[in-house]
């Protein structure tokens, strides 16, 4: 092999060293995590108080705060990054994003509507992931009532479109919102937050992201395939239409389910697995992982950084798009390397 052809495969570091060290670092950050904060804590003072063995205080932040914020981070960033990687490597486009059939969107008006209409906290929770399925729901009934086109095309256009008058619906209720009550709820869980998180929220939301997760990682040699296109995936025995209807189902479920918990959180499951994709290249196998450790890592900085930087809360969104949209710049002038 001549010098011009050199790639960079060689020097990927192998998967298992990758995760492993991917692990360790999440779990250094999740430790820092608990220890910082307006009530600041020593590593003593925090090993103590996970021990049950520190002052009364000290456990109640650690175990009724923090504890369970870190863990909605890890959760939400995880799953919104490898809902990403799955988009990704099933449109065979590095530019798309867990929101591209209209889930985010989707349940963006449920979780408005159920603002709106005063609902308790779960049952809000509960419309928005019913409003990001039903969105996508309708996307995929929709491009499957056109024969003659493009499945692939079709599916994004029409998550195009069904985004956009899902967008127009919540600002008709963003109108409508009592301007002192509703208004400000409904414009912070727009943007993204996960101050006032507790254990009993999470727990709805691990099952549906387990469940997403499972068919993803079976499917992973049948999603490589697909990247290949629909000819030759059909040729080398992948049914395409189920294995698509099952990629999406899946990735839909994750993210519906973290958006429920979190609000509308963009740019993590664009840029992630591309960073993920630099470091273990384009198998769905070794990026599903390494898409899922990196993104919980970036999402647990952003959110420590989003309730310590200012004196009052940082909405996600804003933090992650600050941050995001210039690495995605950065990522594009580099070229598509990773993705290939």
């Amino acid at each position: 092999m001549g010098r011009g052809t050199t790639t960079t495969v060689g020097l990927r570091p192998p998967v298992l060293t990758l995760t492993g060290g991917l692990c360790l670092c999440l779990a250094a950050l999740a430790f820092a995590a608990v220890m910082i904060g307006p009530y600041s804590l020593s590593p003593t003072q925090t090993l103590a108080a996970l021990l049950g063995q520190g002052d009364r205080q000290a456990e109640i932040v650690v175990w009724n705060i923090r504890l369970p914020r870190v863990a909605a981070a890890l959760l939400v960033g995880a799953a919104l990054a490898a809902a990403g990687a799955s988009y990704q490597a099933l449109f065979r486009n590095p530019l798309v994003s867990p929101d591209i059939l209209g889930v985010s969107a989707g349940a963006g008006l449920g979780a408005v509507a159920g603002i709106f209409l005063s609902l308790p906290v779960a049952a809000i929770q509960a419309s928005a992931f019913i409003g990001g399925m039903a969105a996508v729901g309708f996307v995929t009934l929709v491009a499957s009532l056109m024969q003659n086109a493009d499945r692939t095309l079709t599916l994004v256009l029409i998550g195009v479109v069904i985004g956009a008058l899902a967008g127009a619906a919540t600002s008709l209720l963003k109108v409508m919102a009592d301007p002192y009550d509703q208004l400000p709820a409904i414009t912070f869980w727009l943007l993204g937050s996960l101050a006032a998180i507790t254990t009993e929220d999470i727990l709805p939301a691990l099952p549906m992201v387990l469940i997403g997760l499972v068919p993803l990682a079976l499917l992973r040699w049948r999603i490589n395939v697909l990247s290949l296109g629909d000819e030759e995936a059909r040729a080398l025995g992948v049914e395409v239409g189920r294995t698509r209807f099952l990629v999406i189902a899946a990735a839909t479920l994750i993210t519906a389910s973290v958006t429920a918990l979190a609000g509308v959180v963009g740019w993590v499951g664009l840029v992630i697995p591309h960073i993920a994709r630099m470091l273990v290249g384009p198998g769905f196998g070794r990026l599903l992982p390494v898409s899922a450790l990196i993104g919980a890592g970036y999402l647990l900085i952003v959110d420590t950084l989003a309730r310590t930087i200012a004196q009052v809360e940082v909405p996600l969104g804003i933090l992650t798009a600050v941050i995001g949209a210039p690495f995605f710049v950065w990522l594009l002038a580099r070229g598509r390397r990773g993705w290939s």
